[in-house]
């Protein structure tokens, strides 16, 4: 879908460890904006996918991101849109469902970190949200046995149902017990995925898990998954 000889390597001097970096991955065709923030001696480095509408400003996003760097895990927080496109999105909510769009672009983000000098020895994983999820998934079955882990928190990964059975990373699906259609529909791709698995249903949270404590259980339950999974 994208070939790595096409990527704009980074600058070689963006080494802050530990510290949120501002990056810019670019191809021949794209320029996305992002951050990138790795703890010293990081096991993996998750790249963030988020859902309908949102940004690498995430306030949800941001949050699991804080979980992940107290478990020793870096993060890459891009926008997946281009400030232009962002802007045709909000006239018509085409382009947050475009799941080819949306993996292509996650990745160029995956194949950018190879260049990293923070980045490029680590293993790395997925972490989607809403329409995101399904570009996690997308890029999973696309990239193999690369990506070690594939987080889907409120996701749908129905979105990517003819690819599920390709993914090979072990795949977390976190949803809201109250989110009853996405909790469906969540159930439905679960049995299309036939790599280590699991379903983690949270209780009283709905789409956004905006109920007390259920965002806090899901980001715990994601570094717990990632955790045990970038182990060599």
């Amino acid at each position: 879908m994208i070939s790595a000889l096409s990527i704009t390597p980074p600058r070689a001097n963006c080494t802050e460890i530990g510290q949120a970096v501002p990056v810019l991955m670019t191809t021949t065709k794209v320029a996305l904006k992002g951050e990138l923030q790795v703890p010293a001696h990081a096991s993996g480095i998750v790249l963030f996918a988020h859902g309908s509408g949102s940004s690498r400003h995430s306030v949800r996003n941001r949050m699991v991101a804080r979980t992940l760097h107290r478990a020793g895990i870096g993060t890459l927080l891009f926008d997946l849109l281009t400030p232009e496109e962002e802007m045709r999105d909000l006239n018509n909510g085409f382009l947050r469902f475009d799941i080819p769009l949306l993996t292509q672009r996650l990745m160029i983000a995956a194949y950018w970190l190879h260049f990293h000098p923070l980045a490029k020895d680590l293993p790395y994983g997925f972490f989607g949200a809403s329409t995101g999820a399904a570009a996690a998934l997308q890029a999973a079955a696309e990239l193999g046995t690369e990506i070690r882990a594939v987080v889907s928190r409120g996701g749908r990964p129905d979105l990517a149902i003819r690819r599920l059975p390709d993914v090979k990373s072990p795949t977390l699906l976190i949803v809201g017990g109250n989110d009853e259609l996405v909790l469906k529909l969540n159930q439905r791709a679960y049995q299309s995925l036939t790599c280590e698995k699991r379903l983690e249903i949270i209780p009283r949270a709905t789409h956004l898990f905006e109920e007390p404590g259920t965002l806090e259980q899901a980001a715990s339950l994601a570094a717990d998954w990632f955790t045990t999974h970038f182990q060599p």
